[in-house]
């Protein structure tokens, strides 16, 4: 487009006068003022010719590029960073209109294959209902072809009775007539009872029609009208896989607890929940809750085991699909305490349930909380407190074992009893493997329950007591203790095993 401003020769040599320059920007007093763009300095003078004058803007641009302070690029670093943000979103966008362009595609096809079913399924009731029509019209023609039948076969029989009776009348009114008297007196008897007589058939309900005219029929329709009125659309899917709500899902001990909940989306009727565990080996699944709740808490699992977790949802239709798989990894390590529920009643519990003490003379016997059917476990018994040389007993028994007797007493339990200077191994009532050394004050009874190697090994204050207690040992196991008034042990739990530990003598 043409310039504002004219192109002189230098000084006006055009022969016209000078140009006034048009921005308000470079007027001062009536005169002409420019900003000289590489020395930042005001001069007068005529405006430069246009070319110059662009090519100087685009140097001025260029140096002022040059000279970004640090906040200026920070600045545009965040800048930046803000658009790789938002291309992150546009893009999520565009993916998400793409969804529901294809959620239209998808509804108009469910809508058109939805249609037609509901076309069959009420083709199908009508159907049903014109074969059910039939077999009532049938219904009704019998009862019109026996009615009319009843009717003939009485029309037939009146028919032949009148004829019988009007026969009979005209008789008779033929032999009143007769002039022959004696031939009358004969006859006049025998006349007279059949006339009697036929006219007692007459009386018997000859005359009263045998079927009425009616049909005693009545299509009782109301049941089927309410179903028609009540018939309508009901939730015939399975429901959607439940999602695992791993922020809530844990793991404490060698228990587990899991949550779940259904797809925000979801609008199908839900009726319960099924959880399944594997057998912490990559073993099958096995269900272990079934119910509407949507967390649970499993007990029992091994520890320094990893098991996989799903669940699934069912309603009257069908089952759901599962949800995906959690891995939980339960503790390396037992961290248990005594368990006052199954203890005897002369027990004394305190520290948390790790400490135990006794009221009477006689042993008594408390178990840990947490029984031990799988892998490499080890705990420690702190003799706080022994006067008067008891012979507590240190070892593992079956939930059932007697609770007031020395442990080891029964066949359900495997210990070892140790005195101030020796100890026995004892199961069943069997003593076995007398060894030297004994228990004080601050000593430390260290019991290793090695089921996989199927073992359980004794210590005292770390140094192994005597050969492999126990062998083949197979089922549950629960820690155990048993005790009287002259001993206070307290529990070590949640000890690694050693490395020397795992190599036990034999």
């Amino acid at each position: 487009p043409p310039s504002p401003h004219p192109h002189p020769g230098e000084h006006g040599t055009t022969g016209q006068m000078p140009a006034r320059c048009q921005r308000p920007d470079h007027r001062r007093d009536g005169h002409i003022r420019f900003l000289e763009i590489w020395g930042h300095q005001p001069f007068s003078g005529l405006c430069k010719e246009r070319s110059r004058l662009r090519g100087v803007c685009r140097q001025f641009a260029a140096h002022e590029r040059g000279k970004i302070s640090p906040r200026g690029k920070l600045l545009r670093s965040q800048l930046s960073q803000a658009l790789n943000g938002l291309s992150d979103r546009a893009k999520e966008a565009k993916e998400f209109l793409v969804q529901l362009r294809n959620m239209v595609q998808q509804i108009q096809e469910n809508s058109v294959e939805f249609e037609a079913c509901l076309v069959a399924q009420c083709d199908a009731l009508i159907d049903a209902l014109n074969r059910r029509k039939a077999q009532l019209l049938s219904r009704v023609n019998k009862e019109h072809e026996h009615k009319l039948k009843v009717v003939r076969d009485q029309i037939s029989h009146c028919t032949v009775k009148l004829r019988q009776t009007t026969g009979l009348m005209e008789y008779c009114l033929e032999v009143i007539k007769e002039n022959d008297p004696s031939g009358f007196l004969q006859i006049s008897d025998a006349l007279i009872r059949r006339v009697h007589l036929t006219e007692d058939q007459w009386g018997k309900g000859t005359l009263t029609p045998r079927m009425t005219t009616d049909f005693d029929l009545n299509l009782d329709n109301a049941p089927l009208l309410q179903s028609i009125h009540q018939l309508d659309f009901v939730q015939m899917k399975v429901p959607a896989p439940p999602i695992l709500q791993l922020e809530e899902c844990c793991t404490h001990n060698n228990s587990a607890t899991l949550s779940w909940k259904q797809p925000p989306l979801s609008t199908v009727q839900v009726e319960g929940y099924i959880l399944e565990l594997d057998d912490g080996n990559g073993g099958q699944f096995r269900e272990v809750y079934v119910g509407k709740e949507t967390m649970c808490t499993v007990d029992g699992l091994h520890f320094n085991s990893t098991y996989s977790a799903r669940v699934k949802a069912f309603n009257k239709t069908g089952v759901s699909p599962y949800s995906k798989t959690l891995v939980l990894q339960t503790s390396e390590v037992a961290w248990f305490s005594f368990d006052p529920a199954s203890a005897h009643a002369d027990i004394i519990f305190s520290n948390d349930n790790l400490t135990v003490t006794c009221n009477s003379y006689d042993d008594r016997v408390v178990l840990g909380k947490t029984g031990f059917s799988k892998g490499l476990h080890y705990w420690e018994l702190s003799i706080d407190r022994y006067d008067n040389h008891p012979d507590p007993a240190f070892g593992v028994a079956r939930i059932d074992v007697l609770k007031d007797a020395m442990l080891g007493k029964d066949d359900k339990a495997w210990a070892m009893y140790v005195d101030n200077n020796r100890s026995w191994f004892m199961h069943n009532n069997s003593h076995t493997n007398r060894t030297e050394g004994g228990i004080t004050k601050g000593a430390t009874v260290g019991v290793l329950l090695d089921l996989t190697r199927r073992t359980l090994t004794f210590s005292i204050n770390e140094d192994q007591q005597g050969p492999v207690a126990f062998e083949n040992l197979e089922g549950l196991f629960f820690p155990a203790v048993s005790l009287n008034r002259n001993v206070g042990p307290k529990l070590n739990p949640g000890i690694e095993v050693r490395p020397h530990q795992g190599r036990v003598q034999g």
